[in-house]
């Protein structure tokens, strides 16, 4: 934005100094004149009998009060200058990191030293946002690659069977269209992954009461013959736990919840256990399930978008695209909640999302 030139801050703080001198020195003379000078007659014989009189102390006063304005407006106008250019001093640092950031600096810090004040208190949440602005741009830079990277696998591989077919006529087509098909159905899965989860980033959805035990129990029975086929044995428990939000969106939250409790379980007698409660100012849903034991510094990453950890590769026809958690976790930040995980001690995982609670 182009704006004219103005005074700049440090000028209009060193006139306010001058004008404040300027001000505080006038109002001592006419202090003296009013309770001393007015008081001495203009005679000859001055006051009491004795001279001077009140011509003589004016004219003999004026001069020196004239020089001692004088010295305190340049004492002003030198020493306000002085003080205004070091107290704007961390101002100026502040701008330059902002202009460095508007550059697409993210990695400049401010880094203010010195004990604690307003600007000291600016500089510092200046440097918590870059932090966080930092983090979230390399983020989407990593979704966008994976993304790029998710989608394109698919068509590959469907542009290689296309190009098999083509060199092989005699090929099987019955097999060729199977294969086809679903790399197509996983293709179009993860678009509308991909679609949910900025839908969900964005926050437009229109807010609603949902029970979260109603929505739990919904999800379990719609995963309850893939529990049955895995042999896991899945339970819901708990009470009622309204909160405010897309029941939609929701849905797609436990489900995924549940969904990545039956995939990563053990291969037999397995337990998932989805409880719902309502506590002081939230709304509880804890999912937890059996499994193999993960390493504590690979929980924090399961969130990520394509992050699938090691020991959590499936290559069966539950295999996921990556974007499970992640959109547990867009819904979560959407709904102004908290999503936690942590390892089982006996091995799985234990994911808690909790929710704002309606009165």
């Amino acid at each position: 934005m182009s704006r004219r030139q103005g005074l700049s801050v440090r000028l209009r703080l060193t006139l306010s100094y001058v004008g404040f001198l300027a001000v505080a020195g006038t109002l001592l003379l006419a202090v003296v004149w009013m309770f001393l000078l007015r008081y001495v007659p203009d005679n000859s014989q001055g006051l009491l009998g004795v001279s001077p009189n009140r011509y003589l102390l004016v004219h003999t006063f004026a001069p020196a009060a004239a020089v001692a304005m004088a010295f305190l407006l340049v004492f002003g106008l030198v020493g306000g200058w002085i003080l205004a250019g070091r107290m704007l001093a961390p101002l100026t640092r502040i701008t330059a990191a902002t202009r460095a950031a508007g550059n697409g600096s993210l990695s400049h810090r401010i880094r203010l030293e010195g004990r604690r004040d307003e600007f000291r208190e600016l500089a510092d949440a200046f440097d918590t946002m870059l932090d966080q602005l930092e983090s979230h741009v390399a983020e989407q830079q990593r979704f966008a690659a994976n993304a790029s990277h998710e989608l394109r696998t698919p068509l590959a591989i469907s542009q290689a069977l296309l190009d098999v077919a083509r060199k092989d006529p005699t090929r099987d087509r019955g097999e060729l269209v199977e294969r086809l098909q679903a790399v197509n159905t996983r293709a179009i899965g993860l678009t509308e992954a991909l679609l949910l989860l900025s839908r969900s980033d964005r926050g437009s959805f229109a807010r609603e009461s949902v029970d979260l035990s109603l929505v739990a129990e919904e999800a379990a029975e719609t995963l309850l013959p893939l529990a049955e086929q895995r042999g896991i044995t899945l339970d819901v428990t708990g009470g009622a736990a309204r909160t405010s939000g897309s029941a939609e969106l929701l849905l797609r939250m436990v489900t995924n919840l549940v969904q990545n409790a039956l995939v990563h379980n053990l291969p037999a007698g397995g337990t998932v256990t989805v409880h719902t409660e309502t506590r002081p100012e939230a709304s509880v849903v804890r999912v937890e399930n059996t499994g193999p034991a993960l390493p504590p510094e690979l929980v924090p990453t399961l969130t990520e978008p394509f992050r699938r950890g090691t020991d959590r590769v499936r290559t069966d026809e539950h295999a996921g695209v990556g974007l499970g958690l992640a959109i547990v976790q867009s819904v979560v930040r959407a709904h102004d909640g908290t999503l936690d995980l942590a390892p089982r001690p006996a091995g799985g995982l234990v994911v808690t999302v909790r929710l704002p609670a309606m009165p």
